[in-house]
């Protein structure tokens, strides 16, 4: 059967056929293959065609203008599309470079949009129906517009479609609509993400300052404040605690304000709820009293006050201000409110961290010496670091008491527990302790002293102490160990060692513990460092490794005495104190004590030895004769050091045995004066024991079997002279020994 030829009028509409649809879907195929982009050029005008091949209805082509749609008309075989003057307006289309083709038109649409609309028409083509479709396109100018459009194909005699005919209407107004939900929802998610990223911001903010940094430092998106402004509330005045945006000068006037009752600020904080301002019109019809205190020069034209509440009680206001005119919507209005409820708490949490800290630093202060106190002969350094969490306070301890005789004592300690509870009772066991130590007690005594007193406080608290006692004359160490760490020595060459020291049980552990002593010399520029055990413990550091660390510390090199504008004890210090304070693995307290011997003038040690001996402290005579060899080999004169020893044990057991007062033992070097340019002749030795006994001492002649009394007999035979004087109330016993210098 041929074919009619189809017409081309614009009035006249081929009744689509009842054909099969696959015949329809090829015929399609055949005609449209590709539906390539393209535009509309415009038609006359005239209504749709009706399946009866009717004319249009009068009336559809008036509804149509009135409700700006536009009709297009499109000859599927021959590829000819056709529209009206609507159309193309809607479209945006010149009429005069109009190629009738589709391919224009679909080129034109959004690269998103154009195979959405292929596949409807195609599928519409196929199935001889209906489809729409909503669609981008960008008009000559640049512009982004948006269309929907619905067809129907029309098949012709033979089922074969033929023409697609449809309304096509402007849906700009409905982009737009989407582009803002869109912008909305970004600008939501953006904002709900703000909110998380400032409460993690706000929640590791620990002081009150860590607290305003962050709020002055948020970035509201969608809202960006040109002011931002955080005061808390004290005794009625706002104290200004951050502020970006404005300059000192502006702030000055409202820190430590009383806060008025005509104020938005003040507003806020009574009724505990948030305060907008849009203009500065109505900030000055609402708050005329106080608009007379803004400055001419303002440039804020909108605020935000809000209160910042924490457990029901406002404790401050923050503010934000906007240099134009500003009426926030509900979503910035929850946004600042949230925003202002999580900063109350954060700062509510960090004035209580400031407060606690303060409090444990001023106690800290209390319990600790202000001032180390200066001793001839010897330069001491302290230093003392906070653990890194907590109140910062607990019962790590040292102290330098100065003791008679010219001695030094150095003191470091430990009491159990991190927290105010272990720090008085750190406050009580050191003042026990210098107290001990000042009355001249032996180390051995001090800390007995010290653990009986600990337990009868009955507290459940023990504590780890190292008490040395320094011979400042003679650079001789007593050292006692209470379950502490051992001393470190640093020497003249520079190495450093931990030297080992008896140890005992912690105090109050034990109140009849008896500690042991140990004695160990320093030479003239050698350093003792005392630390507690933060220094050298650690979560991932055995006790081992924390001492060779340390070891590595004290031994590194140091300025010479002069180099620097700071002692070198000082420097070994501050290096020792950074190389902690550096450490991540740190989590306790750490006091650090050094003491340096200096000796006295010229490096050579006092050619006097002067001590005092208790009444039957048998115990110290074994000290004494440790310090007298000292004193005699510093005195270059070693080969006195048997028989002296002998002889002053001998003087010294007889004056604590057989009186009942202490007895004062004194030895001193004399050399002979230089003659016609030789070196100093002999060196005389003289020891005398003084006490307050009338009661003379008598020679006896003992028998084979005796234990005793022979001390004056060996005095006699051993002395190079000897002899007993008498004193205003006791006496004075003596003797003399000579050797080569």
């Amino acid at each position: 059967m041929a074919t009619e030829p189809e017409p081309q009028g614009p009035a006249r509409r081929t009744p689509p056929a009842q054909t099969s649809r696959s015949a329809a879907r090829n015929s399609a195929l055949r005609t449209a293959p590709g539906l390539p982009a393209g535009r509309i050029v415009p038609a006359a005008p005239r209504g749709l065609p009706t399946r009866t091949g009717d004319s249009t209805p009068d009336w559809l082509e008036p509804a149509m203008a009135a409700n700006g749609i536009g009709s297009f008309d499109w000859d599927i075989r021959r590829d000819v599309l056709e529209g009206d003057h609507r159309a193309c307006a809607i479209l945006g289309l010149d009429a005069k470079r109009f190629d009738r083709s589709s391919a224009a038109f679909l080129a034109m649409l959004h690269p998103e949009d154009a195979p959405v609309v292929r596949r409807r028409v195609e599928r519409a083509v196929a199935e001889l129906g209906q489809c729409g479709a909503y669609y981008r396109t960008v008009f000559p100018g640049g512009g982004m517009h948006a269309v929907r459009f619905r067809g129907r194909v029309l098949a012709d005699a033979f089922g074969r479609p033929s023409r697609m005919v449809g309304f096509v209407w402007d849906a700009t107004v409905e982009l737009h609509k989407r582009e803002r939900a869109g912008e909305l929802a970004a600008l939501r998610e953006e904002r709900s993400r703000f909110i998380k990223e400032a409460a993690r911001a706000l929640s590791e903010a620990i002081t009150v300052r860590d607290v305003a940094r962050v709020f002055t430092e948020l970035p509201l998106p969608g809202l960006p404040p040109d002011g931002l402004l955080l005061a808390s509330l004290e005794a009625g005045r706002l104290q200004i605690l951050g502020a970006s945006g404005y300059t000192p000068d502006a702030v000055r006037p409202y820190d430590r304000s009383m806060l008025g009752p005509a104020n938005p600020a003040a507003e806020a904080i009574r009724n505990r709820a948030p305060v907008f301002i849009a203009s500065r019109e109505e900030y000055r019809e609402r708050y005329p009293e106080d608009w007379e205190r803004v400055p001419p020069g303002n440039p804020r034209s909108a605020w935000a006050y809000l209160p910042l509440v924490a457990s029901g009680r406002p404790i401050g206001v923050c503010v934000f201000a906007f240099d134009d005119d500003r009426e926030l919507d509900a979503d910035e209005r929850t946004l600042l409110s949230t925003l202002g409820g999580l900063v109350a708490q954060s700062l509510a949490r960090a004035r209580l961290h400031d407060a606690e800290h303060e409090l444990a630093a001023g106690l800290q202060r209390v319990m600790l010496p202000r001032t180390v106190p200066s001793v001839s002969g010897v330069t001491t350094a302290v230093r003392y670091l906070a653990a890194g969490s907590g109140l910062q306070i607990g019962g790590d301890w040292y102290d330098v008491v100065p003791l008679p005789g010219g001695h030094v004592g150095l003191v470091i300690g430990d009491v159990q527990g991190h927290d105010v509870h272990a720090a008085g009772i750190m406050g009580q066991l050191r003042i026990a302790l210098r107290a001990y130590a000042a009355e001249g007690h032996p180390p051995a005594a001090v800390m007995a002293r010290a653990s009986r007193f600990l337990a009868d406080l009955d507290t459940d608290h023990f504590a780890t102490c190292t008490y040395a006692e320094v011979n400042v004359d003679y650079g001789v160490v007593y050292a006692v160990r209470a379950g502490h760490l051992d001393p470190v020595v640093r020497r003249g060459d520079g190495s450093a060692t931990p030297v080992p020291v008896a140890g005992g049980l912690p105090l109050g552990v034990d109140p009849d513990e008896e500690y042991r002593v140990t004695r160990f010399s320093l030479d003239p520029g050698e350093t003792v460092v005392l630390c507690t055990d933060g220094l050298v413990e650690a979560r991932g550091m055995d006790l081992d490794t924390g001492f060779a660390r340390l070891c590595d510390a004290v031994s590194g090199d140091l300025p010479a005495r002069g180099e620097s504008p700071y002692d070198p004890l000082e420097v070994l210090a501050d290096r020792i104190a950074s190389q902690a304070a550096d450490s991540t693995e740190r989590e306790d307290d750490i006091a650090l004590l050094l003491l340096r011997w200096d000796g006295p003038a010229g490096g050579l040690a006092a050619q006097q030895l002067r001590r005092r001996i208790g009444q039957a402290d048998l115990a110290r005579i074994s000290e004494l004769r440790g310090e007298l060899r000292d004193a005699l080999r510093r005195w270059g004169v070693a080969e006195l050091v048997d028989t002296a020893e002998l002889l002053a044990s001998e003087l010294v057991t007889n004056a604590i045995r057989h009186t009942d007062r202490d007895a004062m033992f004194t030895a001193r070097l004399y050399r002979e004066p230089v003659q016609g340019g030789e070196p100093a002749g002999r060196a005389r030795l003289r020891v005398e024991v003084e006490d307050e006994s009338d009661l003379w001492p008598t020679r006896r002649t003992p028998g084979e079997q005796a234990s005793s009394g022979r001390g004056l007999m060996l005095v006699e035979a051993l002395a190079d002279g000897w002899g007993v004087e008498p004193r205003g109330t006791g006496k004075r016993m003596w003797f003399e020994l000579s050797a080569e210098s």
